[in-house]
């Protein structure tokens, strides 16, 4: 049921709660720059070489990947459910440690089915300890005032997990062996992610306000029934779906238009920094126009930008300035859609909210590059994903804005959630 909570001020309270958010904010960034660097974008290195000593094909070997980003998705739900009833702590630690042994156990997979199962295993873990989890922990430990620029910092410092990992890694591999590299980084994550999460992560005692006002909250069952949380969904899915669908396929059609591989490779790799710049722009237009309008107007350009890029990517200039303006809203969803959340839910039941829009858009994610790779097959033509992915585009453009409108039917129990949020 919607719950009101009014929170008396306390200026001891407050200044308490700043220092220890300024310690978890730095403590998750830290803690999934790390993360993604050792569970996720490090199997890019080591695709290659497990491969050949496994004796399988890569696209076999990739699977493996794709198994690990679905798994993940299927313990979305569970793990809000258990974030939103005892905090960040326990579960983030737990993750972090059995991350760390089944990245050891990863070193040691002899056949295709054990790379499998370690990675599915990595995938559930990473569902406790990545940015689901990190995002509630900020969600309910900070105001709406201050939350955006807590989330902000996490996920610019996080943007540059393939920028520290993916050379890392390569250096392992060269120096080392591919086994002997996730002994490494096993080594390196558990003794960084396993104390920061156990230490660190608390949840608050007193809400976060110097100053008394309400605290409008639903449950998830309510949010589940509001138009405006599936508008989100769709939204998200396009969204997710076209940006993994760009960052898969984009080296192999810069490449089939003439462009050199270490080209195609560095315009490619622009993605993750314009990431973090696309945030900094949302965080800082927030102050000038609505989040909603923003995210839609950036949307919009994406969208705008894959439908030109064909006619673009003849140059060299061309493809950057197509891949710049793409770019620019990488990284956007990241920040839109949990303060998105928690402006129109409340805090009460994020994490729960948040995992049921997550499974979805990372199902998306996971199978919109293979859905667009069976449309290159068929038609032969890479217009054809390059088409689907600025239809994608417009239509998470079109939801944004959509959901913003205030002529959508009410829920039942609207008057307790923020609108226009």
């Amino acid at each position: 049921m919607p719950t009101t909570t009014t929170v008396p001020g306390d200026r001891m309270v407050a200044g308490h709660f700043t220092t220890q958010g300024r310690r978890i904010v730095a403590a998750l960034a830290i803690t999934q720059t790390v993360g993604y660097g050792t569970l996720y974008y490090a199997y890019a290195v080591l695709l290659t070489p497990m491969a050949a000593t496994l004796g399988a094909s890569t696209t076999t070997v990739t699977g493996a990947l794709t198994a690990s980003v679905l798994a993940g998705a299927l313990m979305t739900i569970p793990v809000g459910r258990w974030l939103d009833r005892h905090g960040g702590r326990g579960l983030m630690t737990i993750g972090s440690a059995s991350a760390t042994a089944l990245v050891l156990a990863w070193s040691q997979v002899h056949t295709v089915w054990q790379l499998y199962a370690v990675m599915i295993g990595i995938g559930v873990t990473g569902a406790m300890v990545l940015y689901e989890p990190a995002f509630a922990v900020i969600v309910t430990w900070f105001t709406p005032e201050r939350r955006s620029n807590a989330l902000l910092v996490v996920t610019i410092v996080a943007g540059f997990a393939s920028t520290i990992f993916l050379p890392l890694t390569g250096l392992l591999v060269e120096h080392l062996d591919w086994r002997t590299a996730l002994i490494v980084l096993a080594a390196i994550h558990g003794l960084i992610t396993v104390p920061l999460h156990a230490i660190t992560i608390r949840r608050p005692s007193h809400p976060p306000t110097q100053h008394r006002r309400q605290e409008r909250s639903v449950s998830a069952r309510t949010a589940t029934r509001d138009i405006r949380f599936w508008l989100l969904v769709v939204t998200f899915v396009a969204h997710g779906a076209a940006t993994s669908t760009m960052v898969v396929h984009l080296v192999g059609y810069l490449t089939s238009r003439g462009h050199p591989a270490t080209f195609a490779a560095t315009v490619t790799g622009l993605l993750g920094v314009l990431s973090v710049t696309g945030r900094i722009v949302l965080t800082a237009a927030r102050r000038l126009a609505p989040m909603t309008t923003i995210v839609a107007t950036i949307f919009a350009i994406q969208a705008a930008a894959a439908a030109c890029l064909p006619a673009l990517a003849a140059s060299r200039t061309g493809s950057i300035v197509a891949v710049v303006a793409f770019g620019l809203g990488f990284g956007v969803s990241s920040l839109a859609a949990p303060a998105l959340l928690a402006d129109r839910y409340g805090t009460t039941a994020y994490a729960s909210i948040a995992g049921i829009l997550a499974l979805p858009v990372t199902i998306s994610r996971a199978t919109a590059p293979l859905a667009a790779a069976f449309l290159l097959h068929v038609t032969r033509d890479y217009r054809a994903p390059l088409t689907a992915v600025a239809i994608c585009c417009a239509l998470a453009a079109a939801g944004m804005l959509l959901r913003a409108r205030s002529f959508l039917p009410a829920t039942r129990d609207d008057d307790t959630v923020c609108r226009n949020s």
